[in-house]
């Protein structure tokens, strides 16, 4: 009854669409920077109207299930050479940019329908994307998913289920930006970046990573939810590090899926792929998995 009332609000209202831009993003971007493809998100509302109060993990899935076909997009964030500011991008999306996307999407949708906005979704990226919820600049930015998982697990906003699922210590590293600076534009720009990153990756390198082995999980994706964020770990034959990230997706014939944003030498697009444990199974510099639950 709830939906079929949603739906009929959503056909009386008009669409966001109608709505002006604002002139500028609050950093000083223009908008058509921070937000691309308006008229996706616009055409998307209507069909997340479903998921309104539905637990948040089930409004994560519908949201991905939305997204699915996008095609993929790297470096979607490096969107100056100076100004860091929160940004989404629906013409193209990478793994990380994937999940937080459907993570903003289904928060969106627990506010008031006159809220479902891009600036209301720049928030909630914001919230999630950056160090204590608050963009500082790109040093503030949450560039590794460890330190992603670390930070939203303080902050109450998810729970870190990897050692309770029997996640095991790992050797741990993370130079992945130290050594190709220059793929990103913020640092090729502002060399005093490089110093903070490092800094940054020093830090991270320096905290234990837990981590599920591939092998165990069979036994425990039982244990996962429709909306769990699952992060993959790979091995270079000395070290673990996060590559990594998507969502975790059940049918209903009860089989956990992968649902993620693959990389062009795959799919090349969003996609819900195989189950989560033959998926691992296909890569054998595949480790094995963070989970992550959100919360609120």
């Amino acid at each position: 009854m709830r939906t079929l009332l949603v739906l009929l609000l959503l056909s009386a209202l008009p669409l966001s669409a109608a709505e002006p831009d604002p002139p500028a993003a609050p950093a000083g971007l223009p908008f058509s920077t921070v937000f691309v493809g308006r008229d996706r998100f616009d055409a998307l509302l209507p069909r997340l109207a479903p998921a309104v109060g539905q637990p948040l993990g089930q409004r994560i899935a519908l949201c991905g299930r939305a997204l699915v076909g996008t095609k993929y997009k790297a470096f979607t964030l490096e969107i100056d050479d100076h100004i860091e500011a929160p940004s989404v991008n629906f013409t193209g999306l990478d793994c990380w940019t994937f999940f937080e996307t459907a993570l903003a999407l289904a928060r969106m949708l627990d506010e008031p329908r006159e809220n479902w906005t891009p600036q209301t979704l720049l928030r909630y990226i914001e919230l999630d994307r950056y160090r204590g919820g608050h963009c500082d600049g790109y040093l503030t930015r949450l560039h590794y998913l460890e330190d992603w998982l670390g930070d939203n697990d303080r902050r109450g906003l998810v729970r870190d289920l990897t050692r309770a699922l029997g996640g095991i210590p790992a050797a741990h590293s993370a130079v992945e930006m130290q050594r190709a600076w220059k793929s990103y534009r913020y640092m090729r720009a502002n060399p005093a970046y490089r110093a903070g990153i490092a800094r940054m990756e020093d830090r991270i390198a320096a905290t234990p990573l837990y981590y599920i082995p591939k092998s165990r999980v069979p036994a425990i994706e039982p244990q996962l939810q429709t909306g769990d964020i699952i992060g993959i770990c790979s091995h270079d034959g000395t070290f673990i590090g996060t590559s990594h990230v998507g969502l975790a997706y059940r049918t209903p014939d009860g089989v956990l899926h992968f649902m993620h944003a693959s990389a062009p030498r795959n799919s090349g697009k969003v996609i819900l792929d195989q189950r989560l444990s033959g998926y691992l199974q296909h890569f054998k510099t595949e480790a094995g998995i963070l989970v992550a639950r959100p919360l609120k």
